[in-house]
């Protein structure tokens, strides 16, 4: 195999250097259980406060709004199943996107089958949900919305700010699942009217099996998980010391690096997208051009399974996906393709490519010579691309 190029970024990131030397010192040498309260437990707690101020600072929100979870869907989940009971007395109407991550979706689902009512919103060709139409949907008894930062799929940037300002004239909660977006965009709560916002170490090169929610001041979602007086009394469970710290740094050096982090990111990633669209016939990008994530491309093939792609990637150590890591063993087409209009044919030949700063130029150019033999290999076989190119002749 040839050295490996890894361009599933969107599914996890390695840990960086300096997460995991923060760490160390909380496995085996200050071990101790922060709820404890013997001075050994101290440097445990001392080190959960510090990164609990070292997030707020980096989202622009206060420590005290940051609560640690076991990942982004554990803050999803507490999120919208939380205020959902703690305000169904003032009304059981929810909004969110049809391309939504399913750690939405799914939850969204299972406060129907509660009695809950949930408007899923419907987007463009690009991914982008329609503001008018969102400010159409919400009703005297609707209590939330939630409508995620950016796609994890195709990568589309929603107008977060805009949406925070509907919610908010109409007394409305807002929560945003940025999983995808925090540490690889600017994100601040307060500028953006973000009530709630989730996250996840992993995305941006911190530990896995570690996120946070930000819950705003004005608002208490019903526990989720009990059993202790962890995190205020709203979160029971022994606390993560290493990887609440792993998160921290790692969270701390993304926000810090995001400005030439952004611009190496779009600039490889603007050249892998035109010479995969001028080079590669009958594909097409998904996803806005310009309003998406600097390290999201997202590709379509015709006369191809995306499944096969990736295979032959992978043999050439090229790691890519065709979507979101946490359907990958769906044979279904991707929910956020059909969203955006493209049929199943179209649908079931998507390939996602997604960077971080350790990739190069040169990375990309390998990859796109890899995709134009492979797709050209796979029509090869497919009747359906022969009948296509003999009534082009015709």
């Amino acid at each position: 195999m040839s050295e490996l190029i890894y361009l599933d970024n969107a599914a996890t990131t390695a840990v960086r250097q300096e997460a995991y030397r923060a760490m160390e010192p909380y496995f085996i040498q200050n071990y101790g259980n922060p709820a404890s309260i013997y001075r050994f437990a101290g440097e445990s707690r001392k080190a959960v406060e510090e990164a609990r101020e070292s997030i707020a600072e980096a989202i622009g929100g206060k420590a005290e709004q940051i609560f640690f979870t076991g990942g982004g869907s554990e803050s999803d989940n507490w999120a919208i199943k939380g205020i959902a009971e703690a305000l169904q007395k003032k009304g059981k109407h929810i909004i969110t996107s049809a391309i939504e991550h399913h750690a939405v979706l799914h939850t969204c689902e299972y406060l129907e089958k509660q009695g809950y009512e949930v408007t899923y919103l419907g987007v463009d060709g690009n991914g982008l949900i329609d503001l008018q139409e969102l400010e159409k949907a919400i009703r005297p008894d609707t209590i939330l919305i939630t409508i995620m930062f950016a796609n994890n799929e195709i990568g589309t940037i929603q107008p977060v700010a805009e949406i925070g300002r509907i919610a908010r004239e109409h007394g409305v909660l807002f929560h945003t699942d940025a999983v995808q977006a925090v540490g690889h965009v600017p994100v601040n709560v307060e500028e953006m009217n973000i009530d709630m916002l989730s996250a996840s170490g992993h995305k941006f090169h911190g530990p896995k099996g570690i996120g946070f929610l930000y819950i705003g001041q004005k608002m208490k979602p019903a526990n989720l998980i009990h059993g202790g007086a962890q995190e205020r009394g709203m979160r029971g469970g022994t606390l993560n010391v290493p990887g609440i710290v792993g998160m921290a740094e790692a969270l701390k050096l993304a926000v810090e690096e995001l400005p030439q982090n952004q611009k190496k990111l779009a600039q490889m990633r603007d050249h892998l997208i035109q010479r995969v669209l001028e080079e590669v016939p009958y594909c097409r990008l998904n996803g806005h051009r310009e309003q998406r994530l600097p390290g999201n491309a997202h590709f379509c093939f015709s006369f191809i399974e995306g499944e096969s792609l990736l295979i032959l990637l992978d043999q050439r150590g090229i790691c890519a996906s065709s979507g979101s890591a946490c359907t990958s063993g769906s044979l279904d087409p991707s929910h956020v393709l059909l969203a955006i209009g493209l049929p199943h044919e179209i649908a079931h030949g998507s390939l996602r490519l997604t960077l971080s700063a350790e990739n190069t130029m040169k990375d990309m150019d390998t990859t796109v010579e890899a995709i134009k033999g492979i797709v050209e290999r796979l029509r090869s076989m497919s009747p359906l691309y022969d009948d296509f190119v003999r009534k082009q002749k015709a």
